[in-house]
């Protein structure tokens, strides 16, 4: 059976840091895409575009990366599995097996949203397989280097008004208010990006499930989440790859992560 993620494993010495990009995947399984509106799979929205050609470079660090194939759409990774609400701020927030996609708009024909029966078919054959891979992969790290650090890729619009008013700031290091990962990898993420970038720590976005769910430091696994416009990579219209942009934060990117590494070992 094919696995609903697709790994790409690095060619050089593994280092203890696993990427993952759970919002990347544009696949819809061939027996839902006809409960789907057409008009809304022809591109899906709410899509992290091209954040895996964004982070292709880490491999050559000795980094796994691990990417869903499907959309966030079928299900979505970054959500509670029993759909608890991220944030309780009156934000719209697009849910487990959303029915809508961030601007409240609907995808799926009437009636054909799914149910609490296939809700658990899609989270044990889609959801959980990749958090399977991502425990596997870690704690696999964790065993030859003492400790390991999730980072969870992601990208937005520089603006949502269902989520808030204000354009979001440039980057957003998500730490679950400090407690996915030691302070000195948190001290470290925010300085090395902030030379380039202007970023915030915990807010708007505080870390999605998966950071709250691996990020335990004390059984030395840690885990951030990096939220970025995707003006910084993409074109203006947020539809096309835009190649100078994205060198540019590759080399904010690259720094980081090599900074990571070296703290980690510390730790």
């Amino acid at each position: 059976m094919s696995q609903p993620f697709i790994v790409k494993e690095t060619k050089v010495k593994k280092v203890p840091i696993i990427i993952s990009i759970p919002h990347v995947g544009t696949e819809i399984p061939e027996d839902l895409k006809s409960n789907y509106l057409e008009n809304k799979i022809d591109r899906i929205d709410d899509t992290d575009w091209y954040l895996d050609n964004l982070y292709d470079f880490a491999s050559d660090l000795g980094i796994t990366i691990v990417k869903a194939k499907y959309s966030r759409w079928v299900i979505d990774l970054n959500r509670d599995p029993d759909s608890i609400p991220l944030y309780n701020d009156g934000r719209v927030i697009t849910g487990l097996t959303t029915s809508t996609d961030f601007l409240g708009n609907d995808i799926y024909k009437k009636g054909k949203s799914p149910d609490e029966k296939e809700i658990e078919r899609r989270k044990e054959k889609y959801y959980w397989p990749y958090y399977l891979k991502l425990t596997e992969l870690l704690e696999e790290r964790k065993a030859e280097f003492g400790n390991a650090l999730l980072w969870d890729a992601h990208s937005i619009r520089e603006s949502v008004p269902s989520i808030r008013v204000e354009k979001f700031p440039e980057m957003i290091l998500g730490s679950a208010d400090e407690s996915s990962a030691d302070k000195s990898l948190i001290t470290s993420a925010l300085s090395e990006l902030a030379n380039g970038y202007n970023i915030q720590h915990n807010d708007p976005f505080k870390g999605g499930h998966i950071t709250r769910y691996f990020g335990k430091p004390k059984n030395h696994i840690h885990a951030l989440q990096l939220e970025r416009n995707k003006n910084l990579y993409m074109d203006d219209t947020e539809i096309s790859y835009d190649p100078i942009r994205a060198a540019k934060m590759q080399v904010f990117l690259k720094r980081n992560l090599l900074n990571l590494i070296d703290k980690i070992k510390e730790l």
